[in-house]
Formats: C-alpha cells, structure tokens, sequence
C-alpha cells in the first residue's frame, strides 16, 4: 500500500470511529452515564430485526446494514483479507447501527464537560490500543478493534470516571444542602413508580396563591436534578420545597433523603417501571420506601395493592391515606359524570372532573396540601387551579378537528390503561388510532405487557400505528399482525395528518427518544 493510500485509508477509518463515537457518545449521555447501559442499547440495536407480518403496512427489514457488515467483517477476519476488514469497518463505523443517528432527532449531543472528559479519556484509550497494534505490526487491526468496539471503550471510560464525577457532583450537592440549611423550607418528598410528577404539579397548583412555594422542574428527580434545583431555584422565603425524587434502585432515594431530608413524604404508586433495570416488584417496593424513614408524616395511595400494606410497618408516624376507588383519609371518588371530594369520611364537594387529572394523584395532592395547613374551604377553594400537566394525558383538538391525546411523557401500564380508557370516553364519531412505540424498561414483562396493551387497543376497535422496532413483534401479536408500522415518530404524525379528519381521535401513547431503535 503506498504512503498516499495508507493516508486515504487512514482518514476514512478516522471518520469511521468518529461516527461511532457521536453515536454511542449520544446514548451514554442520554443513559445519564450508565456504562451499563451501551451493553444494553448495543444488543437492541444488533438484535435481529423484526420478521415481515401478514397485513402490517410497513414491516421491518429482514436484513440491515449492520447484518452485511458484520458478515464481512467475519470472513475478512477468516479469510485474513485486509481490504475487505477495512471496508467492512469504514461502512460499520461511518452507517451502522442502521438507524441510530449521529446527529439525533429527539436529543442532539451536548458537549458539556462531562461528555467531554469521557470523550478525551475514551480517545486516549483508543489511541492507546491503535499504537500497541501499530507496534504488533497490525494497525488496521488496530483501527476495527476501536471502531467496532466503540461502545466498549466509552463503558470503560466512563466506568473509570465514575469516581470523580461522584466527588464533582458531591460539589454542588453540599452546596444544595447548605442552601436548604439557610432558607429552612419544609421539605415535601414526593415519590412513585408513576404519578409522582402530576401529584407534585398538583400540590404546586393549590399552594401557589400563597408564595414562597419551589417544585423541581420537570422531572429533575435524581441527585444532579435536585441539586441543581435547589441551588438555582430556592429564593430567600420559600416556605415549601417540593422535592420529586426517582430512582433506579435501592439507595438512592436514601442518600437524596440524608442531605435534603423530606418531613412529609408521599408516595403514589409501586408498579413496573424501571423493572429492567431492578429486577422485581419487591426490589421496587424497597427503593420506594426509603422516602418514609426521616419523614414525620406520610402519604400513602392505599388504592396500590403493595402500599395498602404500609400502614402497619410506619406505626408510630403519622399516616394520611389517598384514594379514589376505596375508603382513606382524603377520596376522590369518581360518580358517573362527578367527582366527590371525601375527607375523613365526610363528603365535602362535589366537582366536574379535571381535564387529564388522575383522581388519585389528585386525592395525594389534597391530603398533603392539608398536611401542610391549608383548611379544607381553601383546598375546595382552588380545586379549580389544579390544571393538566403537560404531555401527560392532555386532551386537545388540532385545527384539522382531530381531537388529541397527547400522553408522550407516560410510559407504564397503568397509565397506558388510563389513557386507553380516555380514548374510549371521547364522544367522537369517527375513528379511533392509538400511535406508540409500546412500555419499556418492564424487564422480563415487557413482552406480555406489549401484548395485553396492543390486544387492548384491538378489543376497543381502534386501530394501531407502532412505532419504531423496540416493541413491534409483541405489538404486533397483540393486534394479529393488524397494524400500521412507522420506523419514527415523525412518519406517525404525517400519517395521522393525512388520514384522520374531523370526527376522529388519537392517542400519542408514549414517545421514546431516538436513542431507541
């Protein structure tokens, strides 16, 4: 090879990592830096496509890019030929995994200094492993093994920075801490496998009037989150902080807990989210609980089976119990076309019912607004303020007459039930279409899910746009293979522009970041 071809095949390999590197890059960023998660997102993406399906519209490709070039990578790596791993690497690097953007169209890359710190030790290392096969007398080797192998060298990187990206964070957790220390609020933790950030929007609505009231935003619920919104956000006076905290396994709620300790906690719901990555129900409960062992009083859903039980195990602290379908402390019970507001037993109002408001969180909302010391005539008083909160549930209808459900930011089964049945409710005439990716993150259930929320869609007549591959096998079994199919999001929209009129209705159920494939 001369010198001059060695450059060109130099540069196209150089391009080929760099590809790769915004890829996968793209997805750590977007995994909140789990090196665990690009294992994760590399066998989606490399598992086999989903097969062809009688009577779906669009189907999946029996065979992709990513398919062909591992091929010629194998038989290069046998056959020892040097410019068919070469090529086999640029196409890899510079088009596969076929679908995963560089660029990205739901989250492009931020350099923050984070990303940046993992890139430059992730380059070292791959320049580390270039140089150590240029010595062996195998630099293209060299070059395969960083291009094919990105997402492994980005794992490993950011697994090493781990630690001090623990110290860099610790920064401005103690400086929250000393924050909350100053201003002295009461500190209200909200938690949930679902309904958290709706119960806290809720509890926000009906303090609000009074001032001196700071929610986190969004749903900034873990360690960065809530530091960051305390230090930017918790002004001098602020008499309530209202704290969402999330998590993805025991612990984390706890160490929230030790530096911005909670004295009401209230927790709506234990379901399978973020079962994938904490395994069981049980593991859930767990990490759920630890919101409850600094507070002096707790909220609890009782109509969730699992936090029905909770009761007895808080004993001496004071319990306040929520609930819509079964007798609590504060009711939302729902009567045909009215909601009824119970307190202690004790009907007080009655009202129309919220536009895209689930009772329960609701009835969280009203018991912790009580807890802290609004009256029971105040709280009647501004049920009118509780509004919906934003792509969860929302109903609306576009200028084409179409009426939307838009329920983006939700993605459990309960919820998806819960949408499904508004669906169902809307007094529309024409059609109804249910466009989604399907749940993820549900572990070893997501398949069954998928297939009981798709069979559901087909029991209840309307028809099925899916979303993206993730879920589209068991979407499809769910709904015998009857389904509209869409590689993005974007694809659904124009297709439910071009096809639904006045009279028809959608539900946007779910939207996963295209980090998804």
């Amino acid at each position: 090879m001369t010198p001059a071809l060695a450059a060109v095949v130099a540069v196209a390999l150089a391009g080929a990592w760099a590809a790769q590197f915004a890829r996968w890059l793209r997805v750590l960023q977007r995994e909140h830096y789990e090196p665990a998660s690009l294992r994760r997102f590399l066998e989606r993406w490399t598992s086999p496509p989903v097969p062809r399906v009688s009577k779906v519209s669009r189907s999946g490709r029996p065979i992709t890019p990513s398919h062909v070039a591992l091929l010629a990578l194998v038989v290069a790596l046998v056959a020892h030929f040097t410019w068919l791993l070469v090529v086999a690497t640029v196409l890899y690097g510079l088009f596969c995994p076929w679908g995963l953007s560089i660029k990205g169209r739901t989250a492009p890359l931020q350099w923050t200094r984070r990303l940046r710190t993992v890139a430059s030790v992730a380059t070292a290392g791959s320049l580390l492993i270039v140089g150590l096969a240029l010595l062996a007398g195998g630099p293209w080797i060299g070059a395969a093994i960083v291009v094919w192998g990105a997402p492994m060298v980005l794992s490993l990187s950011a697994r090493i920075l781990e630690p001090i990206e623990r110290r860099n964070a610790q920064v401005f957790v103690d400086q929250a801490a000393k924050r909350l220390a100053q201003v002295h609020p009461t500190v209200v933790g909200i938690t949930g496998s679902y309904g958290k950030t709706s119960t806290k929007n809720h509890l926000a609505d009906l303090l609000r009037p009074d001032g001196g009231v700071v929610a986190t935003p969004k749903s900034f619920n873990n360690k960065a989150g809530l530091s960051r919104a305390i230090n930017e956000g918790l002004s001098d006076g602020t008499r309530v902080f209202i704290a969402e905290m999330g998590t993805y396994g025991p612990g984390e709620i706890a160490a929230l807990c030790s530096w911005c300790p909670p004295s009401l906690s209230v927790v709506t719901a234990i379901g399978p989210v973020h079962l994938e990555r904490m395994k069981s129900l049980d593991v859930i409960e767990k990490a759920k609980f630890e919101i409850t062992e600094r507070a002096a009083t707790v909220i609890l859903n009782v109509d969730d089976p699992r936090l029905a039980t909770w009761p007895s195990r808080l004993a001496p602290r004071r319990v306040r119990t929520a609930s819509a379908r079964s007798a609590a402390d504060v009711q939302v019970r729902v009567d045909d076309d009215r909601w009824t507001i119970v307190l202690d037993g004790r009907v007080v109002t009655s009202i129309e019912p919220r536009p895209s408001v689930q009772p329960t969180n609701l009835a969280c909302a009203i018991a912790a607004a009580l807890e802290l010391g609004l009256d029971e005539a105040t709280v009647v008083a501004r049920l009118s303020l509780v509004g919906a909160v934003a792509n969860r549930a929302v109903v609306t209808t576009a200028p084409s007459g179409v009426v939307v459900i838009d329920d983006t930011f939700n993605a459990n089964p309960a919820s998806a039930r819960a949408s499904l049945a508004l669906l169902r409710s809307l007094p529309v005439t024409g059609r109804r279409v249910v466009v989604t990716p399907g749940l993820i993150e549900l572990g070893p259930e997501q398949y069954r899910e998928n297939v009981a929320l798709a069979a559901a869609i087909h029991h209840q007549g309307a028809s099925l746009v899916v979303v993206n591959r993730t879920n589209a096998k068991a979407l499809l079994e769910g709904v015998e293979g009857t389904a509209h199919r869409v590689n993005v999001r974007d694809d659904a929209v124009a297709w439910v522009r071009a096809t639904l009129a006045a009279g028809d209705a959608v539900l946007y159920l779910n939207d996963l970041p295209d980090h998804y494939p």
